[in-house]
């Protein structure tokens, strides 16, 4: 976010990855004893959850190594909102005496799949507002100030880039009317073609277009390819 704002001298804006849009790149099952095991959740994005499961009864290293097998084949690289419903019959599959355990170790993962933490923006470069003149913000900064503290507004801004192409509002056509006096650039980042989040500028409807398209263009393809090393 600040190299975005340095290339761009506007206020750089960047969504962390959403849970939502990730999908499942592995899940592990690491036995600690023979009543614990350790949930290990990958997902596309680089994102790792963990969680210890105690179990009602003995699990073997070979019925472990079944049901990493039998998990890994239902939803290695589906949506986590997918997850759920393609591992609703996982308890039917096995037999009685290892039911218990199993269904121990499904109500763990599907907590670890369905919680999704607060998604939130960062944001550098505000100060980068102040060095316009006053043709770049008519009548007062004020207004884009206060909308740019309101996370929810930029959430809602930014989330409505989800693709790769390169999105331009100026003025009137941003939602808020706290920006109608600025405009937004904006695009997606992934380390695949789907994209996991957005990022993007704000500044005065005077900006160099051109510049700042290059601009987030070529810092989102910098944060694909970094997920894409993690990963």
């Amino acid at each position: 976010v600040r190299l975005l704002a340095q290339l761009t001298r506007q206020v750089a804006v960047v969504q962390y990855p959403s849970l939502s849009r990730s999908a499942v790149r592995h899940l592990e099952l690491v036995g600690l004893s023979e009543t614990r095991v350790m949930v290990v959740l990958i997902t596309d994005s680089g994102r790792v959850e963990q969680r210890i499961v105690e179990l009602p009864g003995i699990l073997s290293e070979e019925d472990l190594s079944d049901l990493r097998v039998r998990f890994n084949s239902m939803i290695s690289g589906h949506l986590l909102s997918e997850a759920p419903t393609l591992l609703a019959d996982l308890p039917d599959t096995v037999t009685p005496a290892a039911r218990a355990n199993v269904t121990a170790v499904l109500a763990t993962v599907l907590e670890t799949l369905v919680e999704h933490v607060d998604e939130r923006v960062v944001m550098a470069g505000t100060a980068n507002l102040a060095r316009g003149t006053a043709l770049d913000f008519p009548g007062s900064i004020q207004p884009v100030l206060e909308a740019l503290e309101e996370h929810v507004v930029l959430l809602r801004l930014f989330g409505e880039s989800g693709d790769r192409d390169v999105h331009v509002s100026i003025g009137g056509e941003n939602p808020h009317e706290g920006l109608h006096v600025a405009s937004v650039v904006s695009t997606g980042y992934g380390a695949e073609a789907t994209s996991i989040a957005s990022l993007g500028i704000v500044g005065p409807t005077r900006m160099d277009y051109p510049g700042a398209m290059a601009a987030v263009r070529a810092v989102a393809r910098y944060m694909g390819q970094i997920l894409a090393e993690g990963s």
